[in-house]
């Protein structure tokens, strides 16, 4: 049989799985809620534009800090702008930079996390170290050493978050390569003489993509929550765009006067990594995945 035709069978067989997979997270309560959050924060996302009933960026200098109100739904800030337009407005950049971000790093800390697991030897022992080193320092130290160094901006943010975030995702498919090269086919494929690219395609990746897709569901949450920090910390998107970070960063010296003011852009940002959380249990149970086990070092 030639490999179009294979191919052309193994596609709607993958499809089908697909399906199923997102069949059995929905049937779950945590996977409706969880991927019922996510599609409404996308949703959100794209349409805020026109949702928003204010633009972010006029102040009204004679409704400072107003309260919730029928004008403001969530009232205003101390400059005078809409909270809840903002608030509609405030995840798309942290889902635009996160969104692109996620597939970069597991795209190559999961090919290289594979490409260890096969090769092993000295290559394996010294990339292992140096991923250690870099996994002792606190998060949001490298994150910010980075953005300032290169004066922040998406690109910069989207390549950084990528790069770092793929660190971690090298020891999770690093280990679950292990339980797959020892295996008959694996070993077969070596006999044949089928190079270390030719195995890592065709026989390990298919069999730790269910753990790729779920860490990548993973590093998204921690990434939202990565990016919102730099936000606060005056090191994200640059004023006065709309970012929940830095409205909250912004409203909290008057949380005592408007506490509407964070507790906005709080409650979005909690409900999206929330739903990113649940969404990512229920894609881990749906692939008999067990997120809790402890990663072979």
């Amino acid at each position: 049989m030639s490999d179009a035709a294979i191919s052309s069978r193994v596609r709607p067989g993958r499809l089908r799985r697909a399906g199923a997979v997102l069949s059995d997270v929905m049937r779950r309560p945590s996977g409706a809620i969880g991927l019922t959050l996510v599609l409404l924060h996308l949703a959100v996302a794209l349409l805020s534009p026109w949702l928003a009933p204010y633009d972010y960026k006029i102040m009204l200098s004679d409704e400072i800090l107003v309260p919730p109100s029928a004008d403001h739904w969530l009232g205003t800030d101390a400059l005078g702008r809409d909270v809840l337009s903002r608030v509609l407005l405030g995840g798309r950049q942290a889902l635009l930079v996160c969104g692109i971000a996620t597939p970069l790093a597991i795209l190559w800390g999961g090919l290289l996390g594979i490409y260890l697991g096969l090769r092993g030897g000295w290559v394996d022992d010294v990339v292992m170290r140096l991923v250690d080193a870099v996994l002792s320092l606190p998060g949001i130290l490298p994150l910010m050493i980075v953005v300032v160094m290169f004066s922040g901006g998406n690109v910069v943010l989207i390549l950084t978050l990528a790069v770092l975030f793929g660190i971690p995702v090298i020891r999770v498919l690093r280990a679950a390569t292990h339980g797959v090269v020892a295996r008959d086919f694996v070993l077969a494929a070596r006999a044949r003489g089928h190079s270390r690219a030719n195995i890592m395609w065709r026989e390990l990746l298919p069999n730790v993509f269910d753990v790729l897709m779920v860490e990548g569901a993973m590093r998204l949450s921690w990434m939202l929550l990565s990016f919102s920090a730099l936000s606060f910390l005056g090191y994200g998107v640059a004023p006065p765009t709309p970012d929940w970070g830095q409205d909250v960063s912004e409203a909290r010296v008057y949380m005592s006067l408007a506490p509407w003011g964070v507790l906005g852009p709080m409650i979005a940002l909690s409900s999206l990594i929330v739903g990113v959380n649940l969404t990512a249990d229920a894609l881990a149970k749906a692939l008999g995945l067990d997120r809790a086990q402890k990663a072979v070092v």
